[in-house]
């Protein structure tokens, strides 16, 4: 049985280690980290030393090869927060590593700032595209960023002028911990350019209300590009509802459109994950902008159609059949990759669909229901609700 043998150890820029985590280091046969971190502690290291490849994961080979003798990774802060060790413990058990953190930059920032922690999102964009900050783009949000490097924050400050978030204060948190720390606080207009590397950007979320996503689904059709194939916001939210989505779940969205339930799926929680299937490419690239305006860059958006496009997909907690449920094999495909306990939705407002939809209701069960929407309009000089076309929406859980 193999003991522990892997040490991963916080480091900060002033270089710092606790008498365990320097004895450690000391005894390790082979030591791991980035060239900062290596050159910080250089006066405590023994055995051999490696810089991280670039992915860091094809260094994962030379580490493992040295099992069991004592191995030390250091990385910056706390490992386990957007750090070294989540990549590592998915591939050695626990029971063979030890983790020693040092206060992480977003404590260090935390304290600077005199904001509490628990109230803070601590976010990365350290491969990650910023626009992935925008569902915490909330009114008094504050917000840690962890920068990818000193056109980071210069990027996100032209994002929040973008959003007409430009009353927002910025504090930049330059080399936290080191000897050249420096605060600063410009405006979201008036980034410098002498930015240090190692930055972390903290933000105070200020401007109109109606510049930020609300946090119930239905959002406006106005907050998509659309060709008028979307979903309408009073059946999205109901949909929405039937969907159910839970904590890290996969939806497929057949017949995308413009994304827009795939987009409200990922937003109720960071998490969620969803793919789309379209056939049409204008529509797939729209649904792929409408993603990324909306802050979940990560939507997949495939371009094909149900049933075809269904093979090899992952197994979904989640369908949703906006289109073409009633071509033959669609529901059917669905149904059978569906995970047990997983739900799924379809809506018809054609009579071939909505006669699909009672056909597979009959057979597999669920629930059949009509959804009537009427909208205030102009008719003449005069107001009058105008309907919209009724909506016929099956759902089933598996």
């Amino acid at each position: 049985m193999t003991g522990t043998w892997l040490s991963i150890l916080g480091i900060n820029e002033d270089g710092a280690l606790s008498p365990e985590a320097a004895a450690l280091l000391g005894a390790a046969t082979l030591v791991v980290g980035g060239k900062r971190h290596l050159a910080l502690a250089a006066p405590l290291i023994r055995g051999e030393c490696r810089r991280w490849d670039s992915p860091m994961d094809k260094t994962l080979p030379a580490i493992l090869a040295r099992r069991p003798a004592p191995v030390a990774i250091l990385a910056s802060g706390d490992p386990l927060w957007f750090g070294a060790a989540t990549l590592l413990l998915r591939h050695i058990p626990l029971t063979e590593a030890r983790i020693l953190p040092a206060p992480s930059s977003f404590a260090l920032a935390a304290a600077r700032l005199g904001w509490p922690l628990q109230d803070a999102s601590c976010l990365s964009c350290c491969g990650r595209p910023i626009e992935a900050l925008i569902p915490y783009l909330q009114p008094g949000a504050r917000l840690l960023v962890l920068c990818a490097g000193p056109e980071t924050p210069g990027a996100i400050a032209r994002l929040l002028q973008s959003r007409q978030l430009s009353a927002s204060t910025l504090h930049l948190l330059e080399s936290l911990g080191a000897a050249a720390e420096r605060r600063r606080t410009p405006a979201p207009d008036a980034m410098p350019v002498d930015i240090a590397p190692l930055t972390l950007l903290a933000i105070e979320v200020d401007g109109p209300v109606a510049a930020t996503l609300p946090l119930v689904p239905g959002l406006d059709e106005a907050w998509f590009d659309h060709d008028g194939q979307i979903t309408k916001r009073e059946v999205r939210a109901i949909t929405l509802a039937a969907l159910a989505p839970r904590r890290g779940e996969l939806l497929w969205d057949i017949g995308c459109g413009s994304g827009a339930v795939g987009i409200e799926w990922m937003l109720r929680h960071p998490a969620n994950r969803a793919i789309g299937l379209e056939p049409r490419p204008d529509r797939a690239a729209r649904a792929r902008r409408n993603a990324l305006a909306l802050g979940v860059p990560a939507l997949e958006v495939i371009e094909a159609r149900a049933p075809e496009g269904c093979a090899g997909l992952p197994p979904p907690h989640a369908v949703f059949l906006g289109g073409g449920a009633h071509r033959p094999g669609v529901i059917d495909a669905a149904w059978s990759a569906l995970s047990p306990g997983g739900r799924l939705v379809a809506n018809a407002v054609t009579l071939p669909t909505e006669a699909a939809l009672t056909a597979a209701q009959s057979r597999l069960g669920g629930a059949l229901t009509r959804i009537a929407v009427e909208r205030l309009d102009q008719v003449g000089g005069m107001a009058a609700y105008r309907p919209a076309m009724t909506v016929t929406q099956w759902r089933i859980e598996k």
